[in-house]
């Protein structure tokens, strides 16, 4: 089990990989890569879908209209974005705001299954039905599953997966803002039911040494071949440190 500073550590290489990413196209279009913000301890994550215009430009997800919505509703059960960590199912925005491609997804999933991994929440909220479809693995939409908890496990790590409407859709739909607004009330009973049991490391198992060979089976020493010589201990070149991949921006995490 790594510790919290590990964690944090690892947290910010990832950073520095993601910042870096050429896997795919919208590295070529894209201003900034949106990585995540927040509390790198946080029991509560947000996935939301991609970037928009602002968060290209910005590099921070949710600094829009429907960045300010889910700090209202987050204010309203008296949580704030410091207190939560807030995520996208892809990093880069695509052009013209359009919906991610499938191929997109898949390329840049693996960013997120170890941002879960090494941020431990309690809880996931999925933002709208792109991240409630990956996280669930199932292409049942948000409009059926909005407000339903179960438990799921994303990658190592047991949650409680929450699905919830996009702030994006109830901009403008008073309906839509009134049922997000529910579901966030419940918000603070589910996380106040801690981490679902978490599953259980396989245990290593030894293997058996392979049986010797009897006495009067084994060669002579002056059959055996040599071992390959070693350089001197005064001519080995000693192992290099790792380079400092800490984070530029360390006000992210």
């Amino acid at each position: 089990m790594s510790t919290a500073t590990e964690r944090r550590e690892q947290l910010k290489t990832l950073y520095e990989q993601t910042r870096n990413c050429r896997l795919c196209a919208l590295s070529e279009t894209r201003t900034t890569v949106v990585f995540g913000a927040g509390n790198a301890d946080a029991e509560l994550m947000f996935v939301g879908e991609a970037p928009g215009k602002n968060e290209d430009e910005q590099g921070v997800p949710f600094v829009g209209q429907a960045g300010k919505l889910l700090e209202k509703l987050l204010a309203e059960i008296e949580m704030d974005r410091k207190d939560v960590f807030i995520a996208n199912v892809i990093k880069c925005r695509p052009p013209g705001n359009r919906d991610p491609y499938p191929h997109e997804i898949d390329t840049c999933q693996q960013y997120l299954w170890r941002q879960i991994g090494l941020i431990e929440p309690t809880m996931i909220c999925t933002l709208g039905n792109f991240s409630t479809k990956l996280l669930r693995g199932d292409p049942t939409g948000i409009s059926k599953l909005h407000g339903q908890v179960e438990q799921r496990v994303i990658g190592p790590r047991a949650v409680r997966l929450y699905p919830l409407y996009h702030p994006a859709a109830a901009l403008y739909t008073p309906s839509t803002l009134e049922m997000l607004r529910a579901d966030f009330q419940r918000i603070p009973e589910l996380l106040a039911l801690g981490a679902p049991e978490q599953p259980r490391e396989p245990e290593l198992v030894a293997e058996p040494e392979p049986d010797r060979a009897p006495e009067r089976d084994r060669a002579p020493e002056r059959d055996r071949a040599p071992e390959p010589d070693r350089a001197p201990e005064s001519e080995r070149v000693p192992a290099q440190p790792p380079a400092d991949s800490g984070g530029s921006q360390l006000g992210l995490f």
